[in-house]
């Protein structure tokens, strides 16, 4: 049986791309795959309309769906809102947020990246909390020695050469952690631009994947997601581009 995954990533609505959004849907209508896996910046602005706008466009594709918090997701004009109630507006997604999957031998855990306030200047680079990654270990350990587990964040724990950095803090920890905990693969976005790198820790390997981006913030690759096909516990990661050939990763 193979297991199809649609990683998309980056929406940024209020910056979409339309036709992107529009080429994504279809693909979902007529292949129709186990599960969408969303890993942040949902939003441009992190406005009311634009949760609103995303929601109704996720609840379309009729597939289950989870979906990480981004650095763009957290309110950027309302400094208070940010501070006390940075998630409320999220409310509209409340059952897609964060969600746990188990699909057919894969298990999906998430592991937020993003802080409300952090110790330097640049509050879009990613952040690992301690209770965070606790929480996420746990769920690993938790999982079925007989499937795969697949971490879901938004921002690269290590950096992927990438023109775009993560510069996320905790982040190393993190990956160790999540590796002897038994994670296959964490998945991420944040960078607009896909890949699929091997990563050898301490004897083991796990595979760091990034999608790219369905809005009007392109990098060096145009509108992109990955489709992640899963037979037994081996998997391939197949960047599908608009306009374009696929490509495998």
């Amino acid at each position: 049986m193979t297991v199809r995954l649609f990683h998309v990533s980056d929406l940024h609505f209020g910056a979409e791309d339309q036709s992107a959004l529009d080429w994504f849907a279809g693909i979902v209508r007529d292949e129709v795959p186990d599960a969408i896996l969303m890993t942040g910046d949902l939003t441009q602005s992190a406005r009311a309309h634009e949760f609103e706008a995303a929601a109704a466009w996720l609840e379309s594709l009729d597939r289950p769906v989870t979906i990480e918090v981004g650095n763009h997701d957290l309110p950027v004009y309302n400094p208070v809102q940010r501070m006390l109630l940075p998630y409320r507006r999220y409310r509209a997604l409340q059952r897609m947020l964060e969600q746990p999957l188990d699909i057919a031998g894969v298990t999906i855990v998430p592991l937020r990246t993003t802080a409300r306030l952090q110790l330097r200047l640049d509050w879009s680079k990613g952040f690992v909390s301690r209770r965070r990654l606790g929480k996420a270990v746990k769920s690993i350990e938790a999982a079925s020695d007989d499937g795969l587990v697949f971490v879901t964040a938004h921002h690269p724990l290590i950096e992927a050469g990438t023109r775009t950095r993560a510069s996320t803090r905790g982040g190393e920890r993190a990956l160790s952690a999540l590796v002897r905990a038994g994670a296959h693969a964490v998945l991420t976005g944040h960078v607009h631009d896909p890949f699929d790198i091997d990563h050898r820790h301490e004897g083991r390997e796990v595979r760091l994947i990034g999608a790219g981006t369905l809005s009007e913030r392109v990098r060096e690759t145009r509108p992109s997601f990955n489709e992640i096909r899963v037979e037994g516990r081996a998997f391939e990661t197949i960047a599908r581009v608009m306009d374009a050939p696929d490509e495998r990763l």
